[in-house]
């Protein structure tokens, strides 16, 4: 990591130079947990409103799809949900 693209002192003086670095890789750290929590909240959040329409609850699909023993993960309904708004019930 670099610290050219850092302004004032935090690109010139050398225990900020460290201690920005440090900072800025804890904060990368954090959000890519972040990020996956956030597209599974969106997907979520994209198969429910498609759901709802149709009077059924997000458990209730979830629970109907592990009893028939199919796998597909959220990100794919989701994508599914935008594509074709018919595609569950």
């Amino acid at each position: 990591l670099f610290a050219s693209s850092f302004r004032g002192a935090h690109s010139r003086l050398t225990r900020t130079i460290t201690q920005q670095k440090i900072r800025a890789l804890v904060l990368a750290h954090r959000d890519r947990d972040r990020q996956k929590r956030d597209f599974r909240r969106l997907w979520i959040t994209r198969i429910n409103a498609i759901i709802r329409e149709r009077g059924v609850s997000y458990s209730r699909l979830i629970h109907d799809l592990y009893k028939r023993q199919l796998l597909l993960n959220r990100k794919i309904l989701g994508q599914m949900a935008i594509l074709n708004r018919n595609f569950l019930y």
